[in-house]
Parts: C-alpha cells; sequence; structure tokens
C-alpha cells in the first residue's frame, strides 16, 4: 500500500492538465495558475498545446508527448521533474488518459516516486452522459469501439448484458458503420448523440439506434459521444449470429415458414423480430 499526500511531501509532482473540448472559457482558474507556474508543458500534439498557450497569453517550453513516444517521453519528463523543474501533461482535448495518451506517463512517473495531481476540467463522456437523459447512476465508459468489424461486434457482444449506461466515442467518417453495429447487436435501445460538445454547433440526438439509422450520415459531423442505455432483460447470453441463424433453419426445417420460424426465434432469444430478420438475411 502507498499513501501520498500530494501537497504535503517533498516529492516532486506531475500536473495533468484537461483542455477545453470545443469552448475556450472552459478553461479554469487553476488551469491558468497551473500552466503560469509550470516550466515544462508536454503535450499530445505540440502545435495544438502552442495554439492553446498562445491564446491563453502563455508561454512555455513545450515537449511532444504522445501514444508513439510516450515512453521516451516519460523518461524525459522523470529527468526534468528530478532536476527540480515543473511539468505538466495535456492532451489536445478533454482529459488526459482517457482515450488519449498519458497513462504510460502517469505509470512511470509513479513507479520514479513522483507525485500526480490532476486538475479538474472538461470531459466529452460526462457532458454527453448527464445531458443525454439517459440513467446517469451507474454507467460504462468503453471509449472508440474497433475499426474492424468483427472486433467492434465481438466488443459489443461482450457489453450486452450489461446493465450500466453506456458511453462511446466516435468519429464522423465511421458513424454510420458503428451505428448499425450497435443496432445489429444491442437492439433498438434508447439513445443519444451528442456531437460539436460546447461548440457553437453542439447537437444532442435523443431516440433509438433503430431510428439513427435512418439519420444523414452528412449532418453528423465533429467528434462524437454515443450514449446508450444499459440492459434492462434478465438475459443469460448474447447468442452468436450463426446460432441464431442455425435456429431459424432448424425451425424451417421442422416444415414452419421463415416468417414463423423469425418469430419463433425473436420468442426464444426475446430479441425483436426485425433484428433476427435482417441477421438471416445477411447470411
Amino acid at each position: 500500500m502507498n499513501r501520498n499526500s500530494s501537497f504535503k511531501s517533498n516529492k516532486p509532482i506531475l500536473y495533468l492538465i484537461p483542455t477545453p473540448i470545443g469552448n475556450l472559457e472552459d478553461v479554469s482558474t487553476r488551469t491558468l495558475n497551473v500552466l503560469k507556474e509550470v516550466d515544462y508543458v508536454f503535450a499530445e500534439d505540440t502545435r495544438v498545446a502552442g495554439k492553446l498557450l498562445n491564446l491563453l497569453g502563455i508561454k512555455k517550453h513545450i515537449v511532444s508527448c504522445h501514444e508513439h513516444n510516450e515512453k521516451i517521453a516519460s523518461k524525459e519528463a522523470i529527468k526534468l521533474l528530478k532536476e527540480g523543474y515543473k511539468v505538466a501533461y495535456m492532451s489536445d482535448a478533454g482529459m488526459p488518459c482517457i482515450s488519449d495518451p498519458g497513462s504510460i506517463l502517469v505509470k512511470d512517473c509513479l513507479l520514479s516516486d513522483i507525485n500526480i495531481s490532476s486538475i479538474s476540467g472538461p470531459n466529452a463522456a460526462l457532458n454527453a452522459l448527464i445531458a443525454s437523459g439517459l440513467d446517469t447512476e451507474h454507467f460504462y465508459f468503453h471509449g472508440f469501439l474497433d475499426a474492424k468489424e468483427s472486433v467492434r461486434k465481438e466488443e459489443l457482444r461482450n457489453l450486452y448484458k450489461r446493465k450500466e449506461t453506456l458511453i462511446f466515442y466516435e468519429a464522423p467518417h465511421r458513424i454510420d458503420k458503428t451505428l448499425k453495429s450497435l443496432f445489429d447487436i444491442l437492439g433498438s435501445r434508447r439513445a443519444c448523440i451528442a456531437r460539436e460538445l460546447t461548440k457553437i454547433h453542439e447537437e444532442y440526438i435523443r431516440g433509438n439506434l433503430e431510428e439513427f439509422l435512418s439519420l444523414d450520415k452528412e449532418s453528423l459531423k465533429g467528434e462524437m459521444v454515443i450514449v446508450v442505455e444499459g440492459n434492462s432483460e434478465e438475459i443469460s447470453k448474447m447468442p452468436e449470429e450463426k446460432d441464431i441463424v442455425n435456429l431459424i433453419r432448424n425451425f424451417e426445417n421442422m416444415g414452419m415458414s421463415t416468417k414463423d420460424a423469425i418469430k419463433k426465434a425473436s420468442e426464444l432469444l426475446n430479441l425483436p423480430k426485425n433484428k433476427i430478420y435482417s441477421l438471416y438475411h445477411r447470411n
């Protein structure tokens, strides 16, 4: 066990700085004060960090620290901290370490007996959750689903039984495929798409996953958060697609029409008929 008081020891401190996800007014007074006090700012993208610091009227040494060089950058940050310099890390938008680099840096600093202090600030997942209209008592943040369809669907099958509200991140060039996978695996659950959060074009789209399939994908611009209600049913396990198809074919071999076989499978598996119909005719 290791107990550390952040500000009551002589240990160096790495500050984790959240940055605005769109609206510059989200920068807090504490964020400004810490940025003014530190000697070095390690950043996911030095150009983005430089632009933000310039807008805030702050000039600092900026060092690159992204997913491809984080291990090397961590060593440099630790060296500076051990030498007595004050160091902060900031990602491009939102909280460091949340679907962004920073986790390796934090772990390496802790192993080097360096304290970590996180500054409160913007987070797209929580912004979307509390305005979604869905349950906020328990939630599960997943971040980005895999780009490969087979892996993405397997991820969703593993989440199928979770009763917590589910939170995903998605980019505009993948949103149509992700929405289809969500509907195919989770069914027509209530959901909310939050996009362009804190910006002038901020929009919340509330409805269900089936309705979202008819959205004009050209109207879905900017980074998005998809919030989906958890599983409210008592279901032991989400069956594999091939098992559902085999079940329907077994009913057909018993003399049932395809329509009746799909209806029977829907009743047995407690899944929407339209979902099973779509799945069957896709295989």
